[in-house]
């Protein structure tokens, strides 16, 4: 099985085969992105106001979705910079750098999110306690990152530089996680991950599960488009670098 991984990691290594791949894959993300947004909009929608909450309870069909893809965003970061670093594959640094972005900005929905479900239960924008601080810091590292990528003109060396700040930064991920199980905090602990009596009633999961699902997926999406349009701009660049040297 890893050797059947590993065979199809080397193949997909060359960009003219990734790209020949992305484009059979790009519509039919997309549209599964899509339909199951819709869908998880859809039944959203018709969810009952919570007993305590009232209607506020459905910022959290946005809020959690969000935040699982804040963790989720920052291990795909960590894993792809840990491929091209350990084991050169020379998309890794592509897939990293291309969901980063894309990851910075859930992990920002599920911060203003965040705040606007925590203030009528909590009577206040912001806390200083672990989960919140903790995901606000995770925001920071995306910043970070990105901003890394832009500030070394020398393509190989921002690469290297930030896939290191990626591996780094990855320790903040089990304290988010944990966060609310290791400290005393405003936030409540986790309701889905207890798979044996999540402590959701049917009506909040399943909606819950299909957005989690819609986000992962639109997540996906955005970041295959972005890793199509970055291994197109390094061969128009070496194209112009090809030029010049003939030039």
């Amino acid at each position: 099985m890893l050797k059947a991984l590993e065979n199809i990691s080397a193949f997909y290594a060359n960009p003219t085969r990734f790209m020949g791949l992305a484009a059979r894959l790009h519509a039919p993300l997309w549209a599964l992105a899509l339909a199951l947004l819709a869908y998880g909009l859809y039944r959203v929608a018709f969810v009952p106001d919570d007993y305590q909450q009232g209607a506020t309870v459905k910022i959290m069909f946005v809020h959690v979705p969000a935040a699982w893809m804040a963790l989720f965003g920052y291990s795909f970061i960590f894993f792809a910079s840990v491929t091209a670093l350990v084991f050169r594959h020379p998309l890794g640094h592509v897939a990293a750098r291309a969901a980063a972005p894309i990851g910075a900005v859930f992990t920002l929905i599920a911060l203003v999110t965040g705040s606007l479900w925590g203030q009528p239960m909590w009577g206040t924008w912001w806390v200083w306690d672990a989960r919140l601080t903790s995901v606000l810091v995770l925001f920071f590292i995306y910043l970070g990152y990105i901003a890394l990528w832009q500030a070394i003109d020398e393509p190989t060396r921002a690469a290297r530089a930030a896939a290191i700040l990626a591996i780094v930064g990855f320790v903040n991920v089990p304290i988010v996680k944990f966060s609310v199980d290791w400290w005393n905090t405003l936030h409540q602990p986790a309701s889905v991950s207890r798979l044996a009596r999540p402590a959701l009633h049917a009506d909040f999961l399943y909606p819950l599960l299909i957005m989690g699902g819609a986000f992962l997926v639109l997540f996906l999406a955005l970041t295959l488009t972005r890793m199509q349009m970055e291994v197109l701009r390094q061969k128009l660049r070496a194209k112009a670098n090809l030029h010049g040297h003939k030039g």
